[in-house]
């Protein structure tokens, strides 16, 4: 068993969170477990799909990470300057009330999970033409606009063709004309999803992509696969894409581009893909004692793909990354690794979802299998996010 020492958790997404928490059980209290992130609030981001709609509030789905004290784990609220991978050391700039200044903190191990920075301002016109539903400000925007839409042309776009949560602007257009035909609206109001991937969770197969696209296209919405766009011109609201066409639209809802925060491409943590190679088992990087998870890394599968960017396995990766480095603390055998299994809810609104799970690990593909529309889903996923909410932070 090795002496006290420090593990570090950078972000408090729902990785880093669930990273702390099991750490914290499974070590003695003489180990220190700082959790570290720029944001006071825990925002569980499934639930923005919600907001946009109007049927959750952001103090519903939000939690102060100041709870995670009652557990045994300090919080340090603050912008992440620096990160040494090699020595572990990370800097930590703290404005008030938070703090005063510098703060630097060693760790015998780092848990990295600080997530995907959004990044509207890549695509020419895209920040000041529409509202980006992955984020509170932009979720809440898009509600305003919603309600206060009386008939035209709306478009849900996709501007880059990798994003985390891959079901959610599917998710989004269903949930979205829900809204418009309960208003009476749907017959004055067009609906088109703009997608610069192939298909709907191409990762998940054929089967299930064609069938998220059924589900889009039975609600009488436009699907338009492999549209890159490339300019966004608000005042006309126009879209120009790579491909030559041109979209109009009267209000647009968008998934932006996503890129590893600037902090991991200094400390040279990413690849020439942009994210942290890992280990697919251990999710162990190449820097001794630095582990990351979530949507921060890049895992290849066995068909050439990433794994995608999801909750789900950044959960069951900081389980496993909590049970290695607490068997290394205790002199124990590891007996945990990331399997590759998970599984997302798809809202097709009106109270009723699809699921699709399976093993993404699976060769020569990933077996994954689309559960049929019920009610039962959207319960499952409501109870998901009132057990997280009590108990996961």
């Amino acid at each position: 068993m090795k002496e006290a020492g420090t593990t570090i958790v950078l972000g408090g997404g729902v990785g880093g969170v669930v990273a702390a928490n099991a750490l914290r059980k499974a070590t003695g209290a003489e180990h220190r477990i700082i959790l570290i992130d720029r944001q006071p609030v825990h925002l569980f981001a499934p639930s923005l799909l919600w907001l946009m709609t109007g049927s959750r509030s952001a103090r519903q789905i939000s939690r102060p990470l100041g709870r995670m004290l009652r557990k045994g784990v300090e919080v340090v609220c603050g912008e992440i300057d620096m990160i040494d991978p090699r020595t572990r050391r990370v800097r930590v700039v703290q404005e008030p009330p938070s703090g005063d200044g510098v703060r630097e903190f060693d760790a015998d191990y780092l848990v990295v999970s600080l997530g995907a920075d959004l990044a509207p301002e890549s695509i020419p016109g895209l920040a000041d033409a529409g509202h980006s539903f992955y984020s509170l400000e932009g979720a809440e925007s898009l509600r305003q606009a919603v309600r206060r839409f009386a008939g035209g042309r709306i478009v849900v776009l996709t501007a880059a063709p990798a994003y985390k949560c891959p079901a959610a602007p599917y998710e989004a257009a269903m949930l979205i004309e829900h809204e418009i035909r309960r208003r009476g609206l749907r017959h004055d109001t067009t609906i088109d999803l703009y997608a610069a991937e192939p298909g709907p969770l191409g990762v998940a197969g054929p089967e299930v992509s064609a069938g998220v696209r059924h589900l889009v296209e039975s609600k009488g919405i436009g699907f338009h696969p492999e549209h890159q766009v490339v300019n966004v011109d608000p005042a006309a609201g126009r879209l120009s894409f790579a491909n030559g066409a041109i979209a109009q639209f009267d209000l647009l809802a968008y998934v932006p581009p996503h890129r590893a925060p600037r902090v991991i491409r200094d400390a040279g943590l990413s690849d020439e893909t942009g994210w942290i190679p890992t280990d697919r088992d251990t999710l162990h990087t190449r820097h001794p004692g630095v582990y990351a998870i979530g949507d921060v890394t890049h895992i290849p599968l066995i068909m050439g793909k990433p794994l995608p960017k999801a909750g789900v396995f950044a959960e069951s990766q900081a389980k496993v990354v909590a049970g290695v480095i607490a068997a290394e603390i205790n002199g124990t055998l590891n007996q945990t690794w990331f399997d590759g299994h998970g599984g997302c809810f798809i809202e097709t609104g009106g109270g009723r979802a699809g699921f699709g799970a399976g093993d993404f690990y699976a060769e020569p593909a990933p077996q994954v299998r689309l559960r049929s529309v019920g009610r039962r889903w959207h319960l499952g996923k409501v109870l998901f996010e009132k057990k997280w909410l009590w108990r996961g932070i």
